[in-house]
C-alpha cells in the first residue's frame, strides 16, 4: 500500500458495537478494520463489567479508543499513514455518538496516522 494515498475511514455504529473500516480509494475494498466485537481485544473489558454476558453492554468512548488504537496499528502494519473521514457523514450523527467516537480518531492519531477532517469535529464545540 502506498503511504501517501488517502484512504476513507468509515464508522459503523450500533447500540452494541462500533466498527471502523478503512477502504482503498480506488477499489472501495476494505483494507483494514477493527471492532469492539473482537473478543480477543475486549474480553477483559467485558469480564470486568457488571454484565456477565458478552456482548450485551453497549460501547462507550473507552471502547472507541481501543478500536482506534487497534485500527491504527493495523494501518501502520500495511504502510498506510494518511486517512480521511467523510465530515458530512460524521456531522450528521447524533451528538451523543459524535462525543463517543472522538476518542477513536484521537487514538488513531496517537499511533501516528494522519486523520484528515477529524480536527473539524473538535471545532464544532467542546465535547
Amino acid at each position: 500500500m502506498s503511504g501517501n494515498q488517502q484512504h476513507l475511514l468509515r464508522l459503523v455504529l450500533s447500540c452494541r458495537k462500533i466498527t471502523a473500516q478503512v477502504t482503498n480509494p480506488t477499489t472501495s475494498t476494505i483494507i483494514a478494520m477493527a471492532s469492539s466485537a473482537e473478543k480477543e481485544s475486549f474480553l477483559s473489558h467485558y469480564r470486568n463489567s457488571t454484565l456477565s454476558r458478552y456482548p450485551r453492554q453497549s460501547w462507550d468512548s473507552k471502547a472507541a479508543s481501543r478500536v482506534g488504537e487497534k485500527l491504527g496499528f493495523r494501518l501502520k502494519g500495511i504502510g498506510v499513514s494518511n486517512i480521511y473521514i467523510d465530515l458530512n457523514e460524521e456531522l450528521s450523527r447524533p451528538i451523543h455518538y459524535r462525543k463517543r467516537v472522538l476518542p477513536l480518531f484521537d487514538s488513531v492519531k496517537r499511533v501516528g496516522i494522519v486523520v484528515d477532517g477529524a480536527e473539524k469535529l473538535g471545532e464544532i464545540g467542546h465535547v
